[in-house]
């Protein structure tokens, strides 16, 4: 509904009520960062324990391949934060921060796939490659109207 056509009376508490969900978001948007931050930690430890188990168990391939997934998800939250960094700072969300993690969580998948307890089928094997495969012409197609919206 636009502004006009609100009564004249509502006009003040209108004002409040769109300065309190301003604030509110703002609020929001800082807990985000916050627990962003505090996953950084948590997947870094993982990491880091990851590479133990693997020094232990004599098995380094196994436990490398599970570690590089416990990096790929710092690389998201990584991503996140960024994105969540330049929101602060005033900018938009930009949708290629969400196709990009989404798109290395289906990386992620593929690589840990192998050392997975139970073997994939060849169903979910193609689901998750042709999944990537979409994601990436999904990035590709975003960038390049990107890049066209810049010169015009």
């Amino acid at each position: 509904m636009p502004q006009d056509q609100l009564p004249r009376e509502f006009k003040p508490l209108n004002r409040v009520a769109i300065k309190a969900m301003l604030w509110l978001n703002g609020f929001a948007h800082i807990v985000i960062g916050l627990a962003l931050a505090a996953s950084v930690v948590m997947f870094t430890w993982l990491f880091f324990i990851d590479v133990q188990k693997a020094i232990e168990n004599h098995n380094l391939i196994h436990g490398f391949l599970h570690a590089l997934g416990t990096l790929m998800l710092l690389w998201s939250i990584s991503a996140l934060i960024s994105a969540e960094i330049r929101y602060l700072m005033g900018s938009k969300l930009l949708v290629e921060t969400f196709i990009e993690v989404v798109l290395v969580l289906f990386l992620r998948k593929l690589i840990v796939m192998p050392v997975q307890d139970a073997s994939p089928s060849y169903q979910e094997i193609s689901m998750w490659v042709g999944g990537a495969f979409v994601m990436g012409l999904i990035y590709v197609m975003v960038r390049w109207a990107d890049k066209i919206n810049e010169t015009s």
